[in-house]
């Protein structure tokens, strides 16, 4: 069976990683090697949690999915994320990443240098 969080559980845990995060944190996408392909940078405060212990990113102007935007910094295909800080400690890895599947869903994951990135939905669910 698994394990089972109280929903306030869930956004205390969750509310946490924001905190961890701090103030212009980053959102890293990966090959499968893992290379970076590219960063966004968050807003000030990373994202927002709703009552189930869903967190829904943020970019550095306050919007959330559908306007992260970047501009990858390398080639290749995006499979896996992580969230750092500003100094790149990390405070989440593993998230997936797909086109319309995943955690982060991006307009399109094969990419190439110079290209311009959004992520459509930038939603980690607390298990």
């Amino acid at each position: 069976m698994p394990v089972v969080y109280p929903n306030a559980t869930k956004v205390a845990r969750m509310n946490a990683v924001v905190t961890a995060i701090g103030a212009t944190g980053k959102l890293k996408l990966f090959n499968s090697t893992p290379a970076l392909l590219a960063t966004f940078t968050l807003a000030a405060t990373a994202g927002t949690t709703a009552g189930a212990g869903v967190l829904t990113l943020s970019d550095a102007n306050g919007g959330t999915a559908g306007i992260l935007n970047t501009i990858a910094s390398a080639a290749g295909t995006a499979v896996s994320a992580s969230l750092t800080t500003s100094a790149d400690v990390d405070v989440i890895t593993g998230l997936t990443v797909g086109v319309g599947t995943g955690d982060l869903q991006l307009d399109n994951n094969v990419l190439t240098n110079g290209q311009a990135i959004t992520i459509n939905s930038a939603v980690i669910t607390h298990a």
